[in-house]
C-alpha cells in the first residue's frame, strides 16, 4: 500500500449496512460476496455478504481508499483478522433499533482493538426508527470502557453520511500522524 492508498475497513453486525455503505461512495461498482441468507431468524434480508465487499474512492490530490466490507456474522470472526490487517482505519456501523446493538458495538470495537491498532468511528444507523436507541447511549457505552469515539447517526443510503465517516476517519489518521512527527 502506497503512502497515499489507504486501506478503511467497514465491519459491524449483519443488516447495519456494510454493502450499502460501500455502494454509496465506490468510484466504480463495488465486488460483493453476497449470498443466499440462510439466517433468516437473526436477520431477514435476502442476502448477505459471506465475503467481503470492495470498493475504492479517489480523494484530491491523487490519493486513493480501498474500503472494504466484513460480513457480520460471528462464523466469519476470521475474516475480520485478515481485513483489518494493516487498515489505515476501522468503521464500525450499528443499527440503533437492534435489541442488542450495546453488545454489537462492544463485539465489534473490541475485534478491532478498541481504537488501539487503527483509529475507529462509528457509524449509527436507523436511528429514527421506533424503539431504536439514542446516539447519547452508543457514545456513553463506549466512555464505560474508557474509550473516546466519535459516534455519529447516518444513514448509509446517503453518500454524504458515509463520506462523513470516512473523512473523520482521514481526519483522526492525520491527526496522528502530526503527532508522530512532533514526538
Amino acid at each position: 500500500m502506497s503512502e497515499h492508498e489507504f486501506k478503511i475497513v467497514f465491519t459491524g453486525p449483519m443488516g447495519a449496512g456494510k454493502t450499502t455503505a460501500i455502494a454509496a461512495i465506490s468510484d466504480e461498482p463495488p465486488v460483493s460476496t453476497d449470498v443466499v441468507n440462510t439466517d433468516r431468524a437473526a436477520f431477514d434480508k435476502p442476502e448477505t455478504t459471506a465475503g467481503l465487499d470492495y470498493g475504492r474512492i479517489a480523494l484530491d490530490g491523487g490519493a486513493s481508499v480501498r474500503l472494504y466490507g466484513t460480513p457480520g456474522q460471528l462464523r466469519y470472526r476470521f475474516l475480520w483478522d485478515i481485513l483489518g490487517s494493516n487498515a489505515a482505519g476501522v468503521i464500525v456501523l450499528i443499527d440503533a433499533a437492534q435489541a442488542d446493538a450495546l453488545v454489537q458495538l462492544d463485539a465489534f470495537v473490541d475485534a478491532f482493538g478498541g481504537g488501539r491498532r487503527a483509529p475507529i468511528v462509528v457509524g449509527i444507523g436507523r436511528s429514527g426508527q421506533s424503539g431504536a436507541l439514542p446516539l447519547d447511549a452508543f457514545a456513553q457505552r463506549l466512555e464505560s470502557h474508557g474509550l473516546t469515539l466519535p459516534v455519529f447517526g447516518v444513514d448509509v443510503r446517503r453518500r454524504d453520511d458515509v463520506l462523513l465517516l470516512v473523512d473523520t476517519l482521514l481526519c483522526l489518521l492525520e491527526l496522528d500522524d502530526a503527532s508522530r512527527r512532533t514526538a
